[in-house]
């Protein structure tokens, strides 16, 4: 059974994104895709969807939504409450876990604490897919709806709630996006700088600018110094999501995933790929330090990033609300342990035999 979910507002920057478009970047496409792309799959796997399953990405709040005729299955990842206002009294719920969503109810996302992103997945969502990915990527018109940032009115083609509300039942407060040194791996333009600058680089804070979107985020800090002999630019070669351009002025950019697929500035170092949504996600003001290791050990971090997350999906199981019953509880409890045989002296336990015969 179909149902129609629909934008009441949009808030900062909601869209469409799914796990991007690999493989188009020598085409000057680029990948696209979740900010976050591990949040993006606990919360299509808290509804039971593909996990490369098209979301809502919002950055900040003010994302609301309201089921139409239909009640919607939706689930909600990221470090951020959120209000469900119908014709009772408000109710809050946290993240990290799924919802039914019924028809004339309106889910208010609230403000992201520690870091600016949020994800909202719906069961069954349908969206047109563009060169293989629905991810939006609006400076091209690519994906989406019709290539564009949602905006109120919008409406989203879903499937009807059918039951089973579930939530990531360890680690729903995630550590803070801050709480470690962001990884990188040194170049590949880092002899364009002086010694004391790639010093200052690895040693001293940056402060995320408010000038941070999907396409890159300024850091403000030391500044950095290029070399007289190498200059401030470079003839245009291949960035990724994670180079860390440093213009004339001498602030670095960290290239996210809309960047672009070519640039001209030297690049002092790349993010490695599991630590790159921990930065991509802090909000302006929180600060950054950074430190470098080898490739073998940037490979090492990206395999032990998967293993984690794939251990929180595991660990997804069913809701049970404050004051409710835990089913799952109460299926793997042993409940008739230390029970009175009144056969044994003075009262004493004594196992029991419960086990199933036939007659």
């Amino acid at each position: 059974m179909s149902a129609l979910l629909e934008i009441v507002s949009a808030g900062a920057m909601a869209s469409i994104q799914d796990l991007g478009r690999p493989g188009l970047r020598r085409l000057g496409v680029p990948r696209a895709g979740a900010l976050e792309p591990g949040w993006l799959r606990l919360a299509n796997a808290l509804l039971g969807n593909a996990q490369d399953a098209p979301a809502i990405e919002f950055l900040a709040g003010g994302l609301s939504v309201r089921a139409l005729a239909s009640p919607v299955h939706l689930a909600f990842s990221g470090h951020f409450s959120a209000e469900v206002v119908g014709a009772g009294e408000p109710r809050r719920v946290d993240s990290w876990r799924s919802l039914m969503l019924a028809p004339g109810e309106t889910l208010r996302c609230g403000m992201p604490v520690q870091c600016r992103v949020g994800y909202l997945a719906l069961a069954g969502i349908r969206v047109p897919r563009v060169l293989g990915s629905a991810s939006t990527y609006a400076r091209a018109g690519l994906g989406g709806l019709d290539g564009r940032l949602l905006a109120a009115g919008a409406r989203l083609s879903v499937v009807a709630y059918s039951g089973g509300e579930r939530i990531l039942r360890t680690l729903r407060t995630l550590p803070p996006v801050e709480a470690a040194p962001i990884r990188v791996v040194l170049g590949p333009q880092d002899d364009y700088f002086d010694a004391p600058s790639i010093e200052h680089f690895l040693s001293a804070a940056y402060q995320v600018s408010p000038a941070a979107d999907r396409m890159g985020m300024r850091l403000d800090g030391p500044l950095l110094r290029h070399r007289p002999d190498k200059g401030a630019e470079i003839t245009s070669d291949a960035t990724v999501p994670g180079s860390i351009q440093v213009p004339g002025q001498g602030l670095p950019i960290v290239l996210l995933a809309d960047g672009q697929t070519a640039g001209g500035y030297p690049k002092i170092a790349t993010v490695i790929s599991a630590d790159l949504p921990r930065l991509a996600v802090m909000a302006p003001g929180q600060r950054v330090r950074f430190t470098a290791i080898s490739v073998a050990a940037a490979e090492l971090a990206a395999r032990v990033r998967e293993a984690a997350l794939r251990a929180m999906i595991a660990d997804i199981g069913p809701l049970a609300e404050p004051g409710g019953v835990d089913l799952q509880a109460i299926y793997v409890a042993n409940l008739v342990s230390g029970v009175v045989d009144a056969r044994a002296v003075d009262g004493a336990v004594a196992p029991i035999d419960i086990s199933l015969r036939e007659e």
